[in-house]
């Protein structure tokens, strides 16, 4: 395999050897970014949208990769459940785009998405494979790739395949949630694929009256997680309902759509500029 032609040439940790996957010639991808956490629940693919919408605001060509293939949840995420990805005569995969996001996930390959997924590893690791090489995503500035919990089958198979530029770490203040997300920090530094940062979910509450700040755990405890992970803090998000019902973006007004992503608009401009 050898990396002339990749568009990621240069950018990823990978070498000719180690990349296993060839790039479809429809797609041009500047930027290949994994989004991980160590465990579910903590709202990573929640994050994964609204970092996607947030670099869009910005004019930036955005694609989402729902690699989490046993449980997808951006279709839902994204309002945009109802929809099916289509091929061409080529046997190439066109995906499903909305407000100028393009999205690729399982979901819009099955008839019904509720349909259970009962796939061995290899088979899991080959769609994902696909899901890169086969599916036309044109001229993307950003892939973000949603990955699946944990340090899995999944997991090695996008981080030794794909080119992954770097890692965003999701986690939430709970410290038995930060000693998990640091093994899949450990993972990556294993694997010589970078971690760009840690954003925190759920951080704390905003009441509605005093706008005064309300933090579930002391905030020592993430200073602790960062030295020992040895990453940096992109931002904390709040618990909001804009956030937790991201999935009716559209049904919120101007200023609560403002607000809920004011702090994701700086932490993807941080992001993004880690990239370049």
């Amino acid at each position: 395999m050898s990396c002339e032609g990749c568009p990621n040439q240069g950018n990823c940790s990978k070498d000719a050897g180690s990349c296993s996957v060839e790039t479809n010639a429809n797609s041009k991808i500047k930027h290949v970014i994994a989004i991980l956490s160590g465990k579910g629940g903590v709202g990573k693919s929640t994050i994964t949208v609204m970092l996607a919408r947030a670099l869009a605001k910005q004019g930036l060509r955005v694609g989402i990769m729902d690699a989490d293939i046993t449980g997808p949840s951006i279709p839902r995420l994204m309002n945009a459940h109802e929809r099916y990805a289509y091929a061409t005569k080529e046997n190439e995969i066109i995906p499903v785009e909305v407000d100028g996001i393009k999205i690729m996930s399982l979901n819009y390959l099955v008839q019904n998405e509720s349909d259970p997924v009962i796939w061995r590893g290899p088979i899991l690791g080959n769609v994902v494979k696909q899901f890169y090489t086969d599916v036309v995503w044109g001229e993307l500035d950003v892939l973000l790739i949603d990955m699946p919990p944990g340090t899995g089958d999944v997991a090695l198979t996008i981080l030794q395949s794909l080119p992954v530029q770097g890692v965003l770490m999701i986690s939430t203040p709970q410290p038995m949630v930060s000693m998990i997300v640091t093994k899949a920090v450990k993972m990556c530094e294993q694997m010589n694929v970078p971690v760009l940062g840690v954003i925190e979910n759920m951080a704390y509450f905003q009441c509605p009256n005093c706008n005064e700040k309300v933090g579930f755990y002391d905030e020592d405890e993430l200073n602790e997680f960062l030295k020992e992970s040895n990453t940096k803090l992109y931002g904390t998000l709040p618990m909001t309902d804009l956030i937790r019902n991201v999935h009716r973006y559209d049904s919120y007004d101007l200023r609560q759509q403002e607000q809920a992503l004011e702090t994701m608009d700086q932490i993807a401009k941080a992001v993004y500029a880690d990239i370049q």
